[in-house]
């Protein structure tokens, strides 16, 4: 039999107790290199090597159908919209954006007098940036768990965080993980963190369309995705990749909801003159989108402040009201809005 580790260990004062690490789809008793027991290279792989698991994973058994599904749907019912927030290529601004979005959002009121319930879930496994854009540090960052799940972090009472950021041992240190290590975790935050009822779920993922992306479409498409952003800039190097994004989100059955095009010009605070930083040699996004046949949200321009205020961890729009890149932002929340309820 294997020996899996438990994803969620629930001791006697869970107040006090850390979050775990360790993924559930990795034996406590694995060698270092181990694939995942639901991998397809599961007992077959070199490192499967002398594994006492060797047998079994090599039999098909452990890669039956995922338990932690209907888990996971339960545990998302509560939750009105699911949007993940995806990139081609790193550095386009994606996390700030989810930042931004999960900061506006939060603001909202019902008609019923009642706060806008928002929360980011952090899949950028190697690389979190939300709990530095969120303004939490490591120190206040500190996940425990309960008898209803792990909690995750809350800026405000009505905006929550989860991010590996806050179960590592120190702010710099490094995550090597492969794959199934990673998919174990990020089934870990959507079975095991203790949500609430939610208007919003934003799902930060890191660039690409690797293992991360997979999992979190395969994980929670029973509980409803509603869609993706996908994030660019006007450069052809960018829209490559973004391009390559799109047909993920076809092949994988993800709607799109639109695309922003992020650092769209500079519009200059003294003059309101504006200039073309990063110049569309091949049309920019607009056209991507006229080819591609998705919508545009709107083009947000680049502002030096916007990069301070994610530096100090504050809400740039409450910041800066009065900047072309809230105008920008403000109207992409609004059409995002209006797609969601339709």
């Amino acid at each position: 039999m294997i020996a899996l580790q438990s994803a969620l260990p629930l001791p006697l004062a869970p107040h006090l107790a850390p979050a775990s690490l360790d993924p559930p789809s990795i034996p406590a008793n694995a060698p270092e290199h181990c694939p995942g027991t639901e991998s397809e290279q599961a007992g077959k792989a070199d490192a499967c090597a002398g594994c006492a698991n060797q047998s079994i994973c090599a039999s098909g058994a452990t890669r039956a159908p995922d338990p932690s599904l209907p888990l996971i749907a339960q545990r998302l019912a509560p939750v009105r919209h699911k949007i993940l927030v995806l990139s081609g290529k790193g550095g386009v601004g994606k996390s700030t954006f989810t930042a931004q979005l999960a900061w506006a959002l939060s603001a909202g009121v019902h008609p019923d007098g009642t706060e806008v319930q928002a929360g980011v879930m952090d899949i950028d496994i190697c690389g979190p940036s939300i709990p530095t854009l969120m303004g939490v540090s490591q120190a206040e960052g500190s996940v425990r768990s309960t008898s209803e799940g792990w909690e995750p972090i809350y800026v405000l009472p009505n905006l929550a965080l989860m991010s590996i950021g806050f179960l590592l041992p120190a702010e710099n240190s490094a995550i090597m993980w492969r794959g199934p290590k990673k998919s174990g975790l990020i089934g870990q935050f959507l079975k095991d963190v203790a949500w609430g009822p939610l208007d919003y779920l934003l799902v930060d993922t890191p660039p690409g369309t690797s293992d991360e992306h997979l999992s979190a479409v395969q994980y929670m498409k029973e509980a409803g995705i509603d869609g993706a952003v996908v994030l660019t800039t006007p450069q052809e190097v960018s829209l490559q990749d973004v391009r390559r994004e799109l047909d993920f989100c076809r092949k994988v059955g993800l709607r799109v909801l639109g695309v922003v095009e992020n650092m769209s010009g500079f519009v200059c605070p003294s003059c309101k003159g504006r200039s073309e930083i990063f110049r569309p040699s091949t049309g920019g996004a607009e056209k991507m989108c006229e080819e591609m046949g998705v919508e545009l949200l709107g083009k947000v321009p680049l502002d030096p402040r916007i990069g301070m205020s994610a530096d100090y961890g504050v809400s740039f729009l409450d910041e800066f009201p009065d900047s072309p890149a809230t105008k920008a932002y403000l109207d992409i929340i609004d059409r995002l809005k209006e797609k969601l309820e339709k």
